[in-house]
Formats: C-alpha cells, structure tokens, sequence
C-alpha cells in the first residue's frame, strides 16, 4: 500500500460520508498490479449500523458488465468461440428477423439492434433465463446489427451469457469461478449469482432523494426500469441469487483484481490485450443519443451521465489503469 495515498482516499470518503453525499462506499485501486488503495468509509446497512468493511459486496448493477465483458473474451482466448462467429450458429433460434447475420463483436460494441427488453418482459422475469433469451431471440431488431450502436442495458449481459452456455454448456456463474475467481484467489468478492448463505454479507442499497414524477417517454426504447433500476431491484433475493450477468455483485478489491490481472495479461495474452482496447465502433447512441466510442466491451473515455438512482447512496467504486497503448507496427 502507498500509506499517503491510502491516507488521502480515506480522508475523502469520510468527509462524503460525513456530510451525507453518501451511506458508505469503498474505493480500491491496483497500480502496476499491486494493491495501493483498499479504503472503506460508513454503513453498509443503515438501519442497523452494520459497518462496510473490504470484504463487504455490493450489488453494482451494470459496472457488473466488466465481468461479462471478460467472460466473452475468455471463450474467445479458449477457442470457444471468435469475435465473429454469428451468432446463430450456436444459437440457432436467433437468427431470426434479420439477425443471423449478428456475430459477438456486435454484442460487445452493443451494436446488435436490441438494446430492449421485449416488453412482455418485466424485472420479476429476470430470474428465468429461458423464457428472457426465447424472447430475446424472437426480437425484432431495431436496426441492422453492426450498423448503429446503443446501450443494450438488460439484454447485454443474457446475449453473452447465452453465447457462452451454448458454446460451453455452463452457466455464467460457473465460468465465472473457473475462468476468474478461482484463479485470482477472490472468491466470493465477484457474483453474477449470490448464494444464500452469502446475502446477509451484502451492502443494503438505498435510492437517492425521491425523482420528480414526469410522464412516460413514449419515443424511449427501454422501459423504466431499465433506464433507472430501484434499490428494492438490487435488494431483491430473487433477483442476487439468479444467474442474470447483465448486472453483477462484488467488492471493489475484488473487481479491481480482475481489472489489474487483465492489464497485467494474467488472463488474456497480449495480442488479445492489444485488441481489447481499441476502437471497435463510434456514433451516435441510439438509446441516449450521445456520442459513443467503444471498445469491445467497454466504453472509451466519459459515458453518458445517468442521474443518481439506485445504489448512489451506497456505492461501490473501482480504478482501473487505461492500457497502455500497442507499440507501432514495424
């Protein structure tokens, strides 16, 4: 640990905590692949005091898309699949409608054309994978895939999770143990599926001050809920113990190691490392209507600012070194 940077991050979670910005949070940080911020401040549970500690997971919701992102590079490393198998030929019922022609590059640069949930689709279904990706499947595109780009919020994490179980036959819990947690030694400090007898271990969430009410957006392509999910949706045993990796649960040392043993190329080599980063797609949103940069499977320099819902008053939070750029071709 750097003890003076240790210092000064703590310093600066007390004061949020102490004039109420935020409940309680963490901040971890890796430089160069060690560990030299693991700072913590307030309750993880306001009712009951209950302190949050290093070793305290909270429910992150899309930040959780960084495991996804890494699951789907890990079955390209593996052989499994590559950026640009369609994806109907592991998954047969979604070429439909004009999608056969949709490969994994197109998922992770959200460029596939169904950024929404269908609509008979509703958070209480989140939890049964099957019926999510027939629907899915079934989904008419809103564009042709690779043509455009927006943030696929929900859809995201069941599209490569069902890539990956068609590809593997295992689950993405279960990739998850084996390709990350496992051998970074951080188990139970990364879930897309809590157990049980973890739940009482997690951060409480808590929503922000109450949103002014406004009139449904009838030109939004998603629904509420998936522009701004409740903490009740992050609290909600049902929905931490399903295996749903468009969202994702962990401690912020715990997502940081990820982080810093993917820059390092503990997980991936480094021509993939190479590829990682750079830009795989650039245009116009055409969910929020920003401009967006994208890599596969992550974002290029500041996204889109969402107003502060759930899980800002508890939060978790992470630092992740940019890559360091690929040196210049001979």
């Amino acid at each position: 640990m750097m003890p003076s940077l240790q210092q000064k991050t703590q310093s600066v979670l007390g004061e949020l905590v102490n004039t109420g910005a935020e409940t309680g949070l963490q901040i971890a940080v890796y430089h160069h692949g060690v560990l030299v911020v693991d700072a913590v401040a307030g309750v993880a549970e306001s009712q009951t005091g209950r302190r949050v500690t290093t070793e305290t997971p909270f429910f992150g919701f899309s930040a959780g898309k960084a495991m996804t992102s890494l699951i789907a590079h890990l079955l390209v490393r593996t052989g499994a699949v590559g950026y640009d198998t369609p994806i109907a030929d592991l998954w047969p019922e979604f070429g439909t409608h004009g999608k056969a022609i949709a490969t994994l590059r197109h998922v992770l640069t959200h460029s596939v054309g169904v950024p929404a949930m269908p609509r008979d689709i509703g958070p209480a279904d989140l939890a049964d994978r099957s019926r999510v990706c027939g629907a899915i499947a079934d989904a008419e595109p809103r564009w042709p895939p690779g043509t455009e780009t927006g943030y696929h919020s929900f859809t995201y994490g069941f599209l490569v999770g069902e890539i990956a179980r068609r590809a593997t036959g295992k689950p993405m819990r279960q990739l998850l143990h084996e390709w990350v947690t496992a051998p970074l030694d951080i188990d139970g400090e990364l879930y897309f599926s809590v157990p049980g007898t973890d739940l009482a271990r997690l951060a409480r969430l808590e929503d922000a001050a109450p949103r002014p009410v406004t009139p449904p957006d009838s030109d939004a392509i998603l629904a509420p809920w998936e522009m701004q999910p409740t903490a009740a949706m992050g609290n909600s045993p049902k929905i931490l113990q399903a295996d749903i990796p468009s969202v994702g649960t962990f401690t912020a040392r715990g997502i940081a190691a990820m982080n810093a043993a993917v820059l390092e190329g503990r997980l991936i080599d480094s021509h993939q490392l190479q590829e990682v980063p750079a830009v795989a797609f650039e245009g116009t949103d055409q969910v929020f209507g920003n401009h967006a940069r994208l890599a596969l499977g992550y974002p290029l320099g500041r996204t889109r600012h969402l107003p502060r819902s759930a899980g800002s008053v508890v939060a978790a939070a992470t630092s992740m070194p940019t890559p360091p750029p690929a040196p210049p071709s001979p």
